[in-house]
């Protein structure tokens, strides 16, 4: 959300110099005149998503976030939603984080809550939040998923304005709050001044088989003193965007550090940031966080995605220590040599050449960002080249996330989008609106992708205040669906109807003694119809999200796999077979299959 305190004069400069950097662009519209942000959907063509979220039970619940004007930044950051099987039955459940107000913090009003929802294997889903103990009525922003303890039972690690917390999972249905008790709540020591906590994700840096875990930290708010603006707190600015007077942050907000937990192995953990050198001395305005192998040498490094200032890329080096290659591997800043409004983090392969790539979406008025991976680390601003650069530029991206939704064996995007502005629907002169569609993009399999039209009533064409979005096969039917967490709205649930008939294969991954249990961490090589593709085992990531831990395959035309080769957490390289395709294998470390799930062959279709 990047709003700097003098926009409007440095948006002149931007314009008078011929720089695009967050210059106002011109406004685009479609034929009905509507914002190309909230219009320019078609009447027939492929449908690839419907939004099924009333039927699945989801829009009983709805996110609440301050006030509707948005007059200070947290009011309009939105929240995530994590993709977890907390049940152990082999379907993914949903949990949404919400927000909080003014009032509630204040005693005078009932808090918004969070929400479990148990998946009931028939497209529907049940609220079963306070039976579970994860309301968390607290002023909610990020969630990532993780067993930490190496039980078989997926925990919920929860960021706030404020403590966090920590949902261990009991194995029976319900979770408790140790986060005090494991040191991992970062509570303050003022009662008036909290640190807004936002992305969270798990990961094994150190190689002992125990997930730890990174929080990064965004802004110190003040609720007694908030930046107002014309207030002290906002060094007295009136802040504005395109000349009209809006909140003021992140810049020239005080910034929060961000912390990196070890995991002790007995349910506490000790922060080691500094030690690690992870611990963002500079203050920078944290948002999405990811641990992942950039590099390819089988330790996970870590990706943090800063609001209006530079990137951090920390390599792992293997030694408990992270090595700050931020600027020297192109990460830091985009091809024009200058920091963006980062939010949301993407991690996949698309060109199937076994490398990971990132894209990392941003602020209107300047293109979502795609890192193309060369191997080793280092990174190319190859937006514009990709395609995703252009119609990027009139949105506000937040969640995002690689997915082959047709099965082609190809890595697409989808961006969700949603402005921080309410006063942009009062000014049809910028050509933007507050709610705002998704875009998806289609893998042209030569290294660039097509936005894909959005059908007129379909998922595509559904507009939403977007923050948070997961990614996983909600069906158990072999296509990747979306959860998005709406600003002061009811969450989406875009299924994934595509028409295609492509194959498919999901893998269930379950570490031995020496990898953490979920297996997070983990990289999947699998060969197929000529194709060679890479999956990973990730925990966070997109905008305060965790998604599917689940590894997703699509096969095209091919009816047998070719070959799997899994690097294990603890180095171990096992080599896979599987018997057949349309299925949910689980497979062991060391033991291969031991288990699968096959929907169709129940239903009698396959």
């Amino acid at each position: 959300m990047a709003i700097a305190l003098l926009a409007a004069s440095w948006q002149g400069l931007a314009q008078q110099s011929g720089i695009a950097a967050g210059a106002a662009q011109q406004a685009e519209f479609d034929a009905q005149h509507r914002p190309i942000t909230a219009g320019g959907f078609v009447k027939s063509g492929p449908v690839i998503f419907e939004d099924v979220a009333a039927h699945a039970g989801l829009t009983k619940w709805r996110n609440v976030t301050g006030t509707p004007q948005k007059r200070v930044i947290i009011e309009a950051k939105g929240s995530g939603v994590c993709l977890l099987d907390y049940n152990n039955d082999g379907w993914l459940d949903i949990y949404l984080v919400n927000g909080s107000t003014f009032d509630a913090r204040d005693g005078k009003a009932e808090p918004p809550h969070a929400a479990l929802f148990r998946n009931n294997h028939d497209g529907t889903f049940t609220d079963v939040t306070q039976q579970a103990g994860v309301a968390n009525d607290r002023w909610g922003l990020g969630c990532a998923v993780g067993d930490y303890d190496n039980d078989g039972w997926p925990d919920l690690y929860v960021t706030n304005v404020g403590s966090n917390r920590l949902y261990h999972n009991n194995g029976n249905g319900t979770f408790t709050d140790v986060a005090e008790k494991a040191g991992v709540a970062l509570g303050s020591n003022s009662p008036d001044v909290a640190v807004d906590h936002t992305g969270a994700t798990f990961g094994d840096y150190d190689g002992d088989g125990r997930l730890d875990l990174f929080v990064a930290g965004y802004i110190q708010f003040d609720f007694k003193n908030p930046p107002v603006p014309g207030s002290k707190a906002a060094g007295g600015s009136m802040c504005q965007y395109r000349g009209v007077n809006v909140m003021c942050g992140p810049r020239g907000l005080q910034g929060a550090g961000d912390h990196l937990f070890h995991n002790n192995g007995d349910g506490t953990f000790t922060d080691v940031s500094v030690k690690a050198g992870v611990s963002d001395p500079n203050g920078y305005y944290g948002l999405g966080v990811l641990f992942a192998d950039v590099n390819n040498d089988g330790k996970p490094d870590l990706i943090v995605a800063n609001d209006s200032t530079p990137n951090y890329l920390y390599i792992n080096k293997g030694d408990g220590t992270f090595d700050d290659q931020s600027y020297m591997s192109g990460f830091a800043l985009n091809q024009d040599g200058r920091e963006v409004a980062n939010m949301g983090l993407a991690a996949g392969d698309y060109e199937n050449n076994g490398h990971l790539d990132i894209v990392s979406t941003d602020f209107s008025d300047d293109y979502d960002v795609v890192f193309h991976n060369d191997g080793t680390g280092n990174f190319t601003d190859l937006s514009y080249r990709t395609g995703i650069a252009a119609p990027t530029i009139p949105f506000v991206g937040f969640g995002d996330g690689f997915l082959d939704y047709d099965n082609d064996g190809w890595k697409d995007l989808l961006i969700v989008n949603g402005n921080v502005y309410p006063q942009a629907d009062q000014h049809p002169e910028w050509g933007m609106s507050y709610a705002q569609r998704p875009l998806l993009f289609h893998n042209l399999r030569n290294g660039t992708f097509e936005l894909v039209p959005a059908v007129e009533g379909t998922g595509l064409a559904e507009v939403g205040v977007g923050r948070g979005a997961a990614f996983g096969d909600l069906f158990n039917d072999g296509k990747i669906d979306v959860v998005i967490n709406n600003l002061d709205g009811v969450p989406m649930l875009l299924r994934n109807v595509s028409p295609d008939h492509n194959h498919w294969v999901e893998l269930h991954l379950v570490g031995g003694p020496k990898s953490p249990r979920d297996a997070v961490g983990a990289t999947v090589y699998l060969t197929a119809g000529g194709l060679r593709q890479r999956g990973d085992v990730l925990s966070g990531g997109s905008y305060l999200s965790s998604n599917d831990m689940r590894v997703h395959f699509g096969l095209g035309a091919a009816a047998k796999v070719d070959a799997v080769e899994i690097h294990w957490p603890s180095g171990t390289v096992e080599k896979v077979s599987l018997p057949a395709v349309d299925r949910i294998f689980t497979i062991e470390e060391g033991r291969g299959v031991t288990g699968q799930l096959c929907t169709a062959c129940a239903a009698g279709k396959k």
